[in-house]
């Protein structure tokens, strides 16, 4: 719908999120899902009064510098299920591995990791259902079956992941039904840990496009080291090094992704900007160092006092990647003469 903003005279098309309902209504499926901040916020980004003449630059022509893209409208709730669903999917992926290990000194790690799993489907479920507004419209998703699909094959893998790590967790532990829940969710759990990635890579938009081959290796990574972080702060008596050298590993191949996604990045300087300038590239860079801080400390210390504080750094610095890249990507959607040199460089 076109309305007009007062701080413009020109009329702006708009998603109906800033109608004064007083003077209007709004109908169809999303008229009652709530936005969280003002409606100013909202399309501040879209209503901006022209200020000079619009007229293009020859150098580098835009159309009048004008997005070509329209941004995510993700809030908090994605990156933070981004998060939570990296941490449930490499726990099960964890707890299904010692699991077929066959040893009986690890049934207390197998367990752990099935009830984090559990506890981190919920809360994902939790997470997604408040993004989508309401609960319905996740069962919406589960109406097709497409493989082409990241988000639709999301849906169905964190369905799948609930099922098996609720029969994991709920049956008793010698039970043959509950082995094969257990090793069931470990296979959806790896899905579950990598999905978003795909995900993410999957747009048109310059930053995520430019790092499309290395964002799912990133996601896959950083979704271990939270799940041996997570393990290293309440560490278990009978899983010895196992989480830590999980942990560890997926820190080392997370620190070589991030630094994989900004040369590919790169290729085209104005696209890798958001990851080294403003907001989004603070983010980035605290991200890297949290990450790299809680490697040497983890790696050095062999107290519990130390391992502890390694894993709440890279559980901080997980999650600020999440949100990192996230917020990197709205930025890079606004700036138009990102897509045009990526489109430029295309061409060459």
């Amino acid at each position: 719908m076109a309305i007009r903003y007062r701080k413009s005279a020109e009329p702006i098309r708009t998603d109906g999120r800033d109608i004064d309902r007083e003077i209007a209504s709004l109908s169809g499926e999303a008229a009652t899902q709530k936005a969280s901040g003002s409606s100013d916020k909202h399309i501040a980004s879209i209503a901006q009064p022209w200020r000079k003449l619009p007229e293009p630059e020859h150098s580098a022509p835009t159309y009048y510098d004008r997005p070509l893209l329209k941004e995510p409208i993700w809030e908090w709730a994605i990156p933070t299920y981004y998060y939570v669903g990296g941490l449930t999917g490499a726990s099960l992926v964890l707890g299904a591995a010692a699991q077929l290990a066959g040893s009986t000194a690890l049934r207390l790690l197998v367990r752990r990791c099935r009830k984090t799993g559990f506890a981190g489907v919920c809360l994902s479920g939790a997470l997604l259902i408040y993004d989508l507004g309401r609960p319905w419209r996740f069962f919406n998703m589960l109406r097709v079956f497409r493989p082409t699909s990241p988000m639709n094959m999301g849906a169905w893998i964190l369905c799948g992941t609930g099922a098996a790590a609720t029969g994991a967790v709920l049956l008793p532990e010698d039970c043959a039904l509950s082995t094969t829940c257990g090793i069931a969710a470990g296979l959806f759990g790896l899905g579950l840990a990598t999905y978003t990635g795909v995900l993410v890579a999957n747009s048109a938009i310059p930053l995520w496009y430019e790092s499309r081959r290395v964002l799912p290796v990133l996601f896959s990574a950083s979704a271990a080291a939270s799940a041996g972080c997570a393990l290293a702060i309440f560490p278990t008596q009978d899983a010895g090094s196992i989480p830590k050298s999980f942990g560890i590993a997926g820190q080392l191949l997370e620190i070589a992704a991030g630094v994989m996604m900004e040369k590919q990045a790169a290729i085209v300087p104005r696209v890798a900007s958001p990851l080294r300038h403003g907001f989004s590239g603070f983010l980035w860079r605290t991200s890297a160092l949290l990450t790299a801080t809680s490697l040497v400390v983890g790696m050095t210390g062999r107290s519990r006092r130390k391992q502890t504080v390694a894993g709440v750094l890279g559980t901080f610095g997980s999650l600020l990647l999440r949100f990192a890249i996230q917020h990197a990507g709205v930025v890079s959607s606004r700036d138009a003469r990102a897509s045009f040199d990526q489109q430029r460089a295309q061409q060459r």
